[in-house]
C-alpha cells in the first residue's frame, strides 16, 4: 500500500460529504502496486495525457483522481460521478468516460488545480 496523500482541494471535497460516507469512500481507497499494473477491474483507470499518468478510483458514487510519486498516492480531486455522467451527455460524446475525461481540457483544468494545490 501507498501512503495516501490529499491535497487542499480534494480534502475539501471529501470534507463536504457526511462523515460516515467518508468513512465508506477511504475504507474502500485502498492502493498497490498490483492494482496500477492489473487496470482490469472497473474500479481503477488511467488516463494519460503529455506523459503523465492519471489514475483513476471509483467508489460508490464518486472518482477520486491521484498519480503516484515517491511512493505516495497523491489525490487531486475526489468528484461526483455525475460531474462526468453529464459532461458525457451533454458533448454527445461515444467514447468511454476515462477516454473522454483524457481528451477533455476542462477535465485536466480541474486536476492541474489539484496538482497545484497544497497537499495536506
Amino acid at each position: 500500500m501507498f501512503q495516501i496523500v490529499f491535497n487542499e482541494i480534494s480534502a475539501a471535497e471529501i470534507s463536504r460529504l457526511d462523515t460516515l460516507e467518508q468513512l465508506e469512500l477511504l475504507e474502500e481507497f485502498k492502493v498497490g502496486e498490483e492494482d496500477l499494473h492489473n487496470l482490469q477491474s472497473d474500479r481503477f483507470g488511467k488516463l494519460e495525457r503529455d506523459g503523465r499518468a492519471l489514475y483513476r478510483f471509483r467508489a460508490k458514487d464518486y472518482r477520486f483522481y491521484f498519480e503516484v510519486k515517491d511512493q505516495q498516492v497523491i489525490v487531486h480531486r475526489v468528484l461526483h460521478k455525475g460531474t462526468f455522467s453529464d459532461f458525457l451527455f451533454r458533448s454527445k460524446m461515444p467514447l468511454v468516460e476515462d477516454e473522454a475525461l483524457a481528451n477533455s481540457k476542462h477535465f485536466w483544468k480541474l486536476i492541474d488545480e489539484g496538482r497545484n494545490a497544497r497537499r495536506m
